[in-house]
């Protein structure tokens, strides 16, 4: 009786072993990496980002390959927002044998993590991370977004032209490769029109900018530009609120998050920033994006609390389907082959027409720039600054 029951058991462990398999439709798997701050200054922003890729993900959770259909898995490391730690979270990804790395929010961890992956041959490609540095000089690391040559003159032409500033006081982070890369080519563009600059960087883990502040106002600055991190960003913002800081913020895509609406709802700083993005120009994704959001409360929290769409998470989307089409030109999922393929890809992303350069980035060359409405906390304006070669 015992042997029986023995037997019925193991029939019955086969038949579920069966069925599991053909309730996955016999797909394989795929992975693909996603290397994103999860915490940290970037946290914040990072997660945004990968809210993007999740939501494409649960869009297209399959990619066809060479004939054969593949059920894609996202495999999340925290890059913690650190050039320490990211090197660890890349190693992770080579280890658990990824096709293609999405990310990362953030230039500093990029650069620092790119001799992992071309070490181990496995292709990147860089969704908002802004400095040209992460590209520049490889075959391997790519970009889905415009870069900070191009950034940050839009902004400096945007103060002169615009605002009509001839003097302005820029702040970035010591050590930081975002930060400081922006404030170098906002000046260099600045002084080319004629203005003059004023600059100062902070130590890490600084929370006081109340001297920076004031500096700007002695120095009779007409606008304070930090395209610093989320984190920083609230406490110049609630600072600048508190000293009467009386010229307009200056920042770069970091600042597109309602973290930063938060912060300037109900004050009377001024806000502007260059984004991917302009809110409205594809309303039916922007309602599934929001639906998907809401639906979930982890995804409701990752995104601060509310709905309000940040462009990195639209950049997000973009990114993960142009993996896919360079998944399905390789025709393999063997990272070499991916490498091999992401030149030639082209993918028309809600972004716009995604396709690269011979350095590895999208050939982008429209910003817009948006401002905070401090009544509603909600951003207007967000018309698109094109600028040639």
């Amino acid at each position: 009786m015992k042997k029986i029951i023995a037997l019925l058991l193991a029939a019955v462990m086969v038949m579920c072993l069966f069925a599991g398999c053909a309730s996955s439709g016999g797909s394989k798997v795929i992975k693909i990496g996603v290397f994103e701050p999860q915490s940290g200054d970037n946290g914040a922003g990072g997660k945004q980002e990968v809210l993007g890729i999740q939501y494409a993900n649960s869009v297209k959770p399959t990619v066809t390959i060479g004939g054969e259909e593949y059920k894609i898995e996202l495999d999340i490391q925290d890059n913690q927002s650190s050039t320490d730690k990211a090197v660890s979270a890349a190693q992770q990804l080579v280890a658990d044998k990824v096709s293609v790395v999405l990310g990362s929010y953030g230039s500093g961890v990029s650069i620092a993590a790119s001799d992992t992956f071309k070490n181990a041959g496995v292709p990147a490609i860089g969704i908002t991370c802004t400095n040209p540095a992460v590209t520049a000089g490889n075959t391997h690391y790519f970009r889905a977004c415009f870069i900070d040559s191009f950034q940050g003159p839009v902004l400096a032409n945007y103060a002169y032209d615009n605002l009509k500033v001839k003097k302005a006081y820029c702040l970035s982070k010591l050590g930081d490769d975002y930060s400081g890369g922006l404030v170098s080519y906002f000046t260099k563009q600045f002084e080319k029109k004629g203005g003059q600059v004023v600059k100062a960087e902070f130590p890490e883990g600084n929370s006081d900018f109340t001297s920076y502040i004031a500096n700007a106002k002695k120095e009779g600055c007409g606008v304070f530009y930090a395209p610093i991190s989320i984190e920083a960003a609230q406490l110049v913002i609630n600072q600048a609120a508190s000293q009467n800081l009386g010229m307009p913020i200056l920042a770069g895509d970091t600042w597109d998050s309602n973290v930063i609406l938060e912060a300037a709802k109900g004050t009377d700083v001024k806000i502007d920033v260059t984004t991917f993005y302009a809110d409205g120009t594809n309303k039916e994704f922007e309602k599934g994006i929001k639906e998907w959001i809401n639906a979930d409360s982890t995804n409701l929290k990752n995104n601060g609390g509310n709905d309000t769409l940040s462009a990195v998470s639209v950049m997000g989307y973009d990114a993960y389907m142009l993996a896919l089409e360079g998944l399905k030109a390789a025709g393999s999922t063997d990272p070499a082959d991916v490498m091999k393929a992401l030149p030639s890809v082209s993918y028309d992303g809600i972004t716009g027409t995604i396709t690269f350069d011979e350095t590895g980035d999208a050939k982008v060359k429209t910003a817009y720039v948006k401002s905070v409405d401090n009544e509603t906390g909600t951003w207007v304006g967000g018309g698109s600054v094109t600028m040639d070669e």
